[in-house]
């Protein structure tokens, strides 16, 4: 949210935050293919994880490679 030019922060409720997202189980290998996520990646991955972990989990462990336009 944005005040005269200055960002303004806002308080929310711990239990209004849905976090179904951040906790739902994935494939890893259905996961990287989805994210662009290379093959040695995967392999990390799944030697760190195995077949499946959380979206959270992969979300912060995971290292792809940048886009350029």
């Amino acid at each position: 949210m944005m005040f005269g030019g200055h960002a303004v922060t806002e308080y929310i409720e711990p239990r209004q935050v849905e976090t179904d997202d951040l906790t739902k189980v994935w494939s890893v290998t259905e996961f990287c293919a989805r994210h662009r996520i290379d093959t040695e990646e995967q392999a990390l991955l799944l030697k760190l994880f195995g077949p499946f972990a959380t979206a959270s989990e992969l979300i912060h462990n995971a290292k792809r490679a940048p886009r350029f336009r």
